[in-house]
């Protein structure tokens, strides 16, 4: 095994590792991080002609957008700001299409300025959040309390139902 093969295979090990003991809020930093990153190995290879590498790169940083960054969006609860992020991950894509084409490192910049400071956005959310454990902090012991007794009578003749979540 060569030594390029050798720190791939330890990157690869370690990325691995840093995902599986990612929280949620981890996971959307590490993409954006992953297509910043893609984009400047892009910008990178158009200086020094790697027209194939760069194709693979920018590749990469859409393939990053859309089937993480945009495909981790909850439209239903996110409302417009999720609807707006996916339109502009869109646009993203789009113009790192064109930047393929082109061979254009403004463009490449463009979107790499726009993730930066998505992600920036999204890392100052995660450093107001609290814990939980800060919110609601948990009692040592539960405290003793009787249970209520239910008469199954009035129940016994409905059908039982599945739960639905927000719906009544």
């Amino acid at each position: 095994m060569n030594a390029n093969a050798a720190l791939k295979t330890y990157t690869n090990v370690g990325l691995e590792s840093s995902v599986s003991g990612a929280d949620p809020h981890k996971l959307i930093l590490m993409l954006y991080q992953g297509a910043i990153l893609a984009i400047a190995l892009a910008k990178n290879q158009i200086r020094r002609n790697e027209i194939a590498a760069k194709g693979a790169s920018i590749s990469k940083a859409i393939m990053i957008i859309d089937e993480g960054l945009k495909a981790s969006l909850d439209k239903n609860v996110g409302g417009g700001l999720a609807q707006n992020l996916s339109a502009l991950y869109d646009y993203m894509n789009q113009r790192l299409l064109i930047a393929n084409l082109k061979n254009d490192i403004r463009v490449l910049d463009e979107v790499s300025n726009l993730l930066t400071d998505l992600r920036g956005a999204w890392e100052s959310i995660g450093q107001t959040a609290l814990p939980l454990e800060n919110v609601l902090p948990m009692p040592a012991r539960m405290p003793d309390v009787a249970m209520p007794q239910f008469s199954t009578s009035k129940f016994s003749s409905q059908a039982a139902s599945p739960l639905t979540y927000g719906k009544m």
